[in-house]
C-alpha cells in the first residue's frame, strides 16, 4: 500500500490528507466519470506509474516547508509504484485515477481500514494533484466517487490522516463535515518528527 510500507527512518509515510468533501446521496459508477474533458474511472496496474508520478510531485510542492527539503529533493517519481502495484493486484486497495484531456493528473487510494481496533471502518489513504491541477475542484469530485464507493461497500464511517501543519488541509475538512477522531501518530523523516491527525466521517453524520 502507499503508506507504512517502507522504514520511515528513510522513507516517509505520505500524509494522508488532501482535498477532501463529503460524498453526496448516489451510487459512484466506479469504471468512468466525465465531464468537460475532465474524466475518473478506476485505476489498473498500468496506471501505477502515472500514480506514483502523481504523488512525488504533490509532495514536492504540498509539503515543502514540512518535510525535510533533502528528502523532497531525492524523491523519486516512481517511488511508489511497488506500493501500488501490490496493492492492486493483492485487492488491499482500491484507486481511482483523475484524467484531464486524457493526461493524469490526480488519484486517490482507499479501502478497508489497517488500523485493526476500527474492524467495521474505510480508510482513505491518498488523494493527490498535481500542483498545475489544484483549484480546479478536481479534488472535490475524486473524492466524492471514493466516498461513495465506501459507502457503497458497507462502511458506516471513514477515517483519514493529515499532517498536523497542514493547516489548511485541516481546515478544509472541518469545513466538510470532518472531525479530528483525537488520534495521533507519529514518525520520523531523516530525524524530524512529523506528527499526523485522524480525521473521521461517518455517513449517518457522527463519529464514533
Amino acid at each position: 500500500m502507499a503508506e507504512g510500507a517502507a522504514d520511515v527512518q528513510k522513507q516517509p509515510n505520505p500524509p494522508r490528507g488532501g482535498l477532501k468533501t463529503v460524498a453526496e446521496e448516489g451510487t459512484f459508477d466506479a469504471e468512468r466519470v466525465s465531464e468537460m474533458g475532465m474524466e475518473i474511472r478506476a485505476a489498473t496496474v498500468e496506471d501505477v506509474v502515472a500514480m506514483s508520478r502523481i504523488h512525488a510531485c504533490s509532495w514536492k510542492s504540498a509539503y515543502r516547508g514540512i518535510v525535510p527539503q533533502e528528502y523532497l529533493d531525492e524523491l523519486r517519481e516512481d517511488f511508489w509504484v511497488p506500493c501500488f502495484e501490490t496493492g492492486l493486484k493483492a485487492g488491499l486497495l482500491r484507486a481511482q485515477i483523475l484524467l484531464e484531456e486524457g493526461c493524469a493528473v490526480g488519484c486517490a487510494s482507499y479501502g478497508k481500514a489497517r488500523d485493526s481496533s476500527l474492524p467495521e471502518w474505510g480508510e482513505v489513504l491518498s488523494l493527490y494533484l498535481l500542483p498545475e491541477s489544484c483549484g480546479r475542484g478536481y479534488g472535490h469530485k475524486l473524492l466524492d466517487g471514493v466516498l461513495l464507493d465506501l459507502k457503497g461497500s458497507g462502511y458506516p464511517s471513514v477515517y483519514l490522516w493529515v499532517l498536523e501543519q497542514n493547516s489548511r488541509a485541516r481546515r478544509f475538512y472541518e469545513r466538510n463535515g470532518w472531525q479530528n477522531h483525537g488520534d495521533e501518530w507519529v514518525c520520523k523523516i531523516l530525524g524530524q518528527e512529523l506528527k499526523e491527525l485522524r480525521y473521521a466521517l461517518s455517513f449517518d453524520g457522527s463519529c464514533r
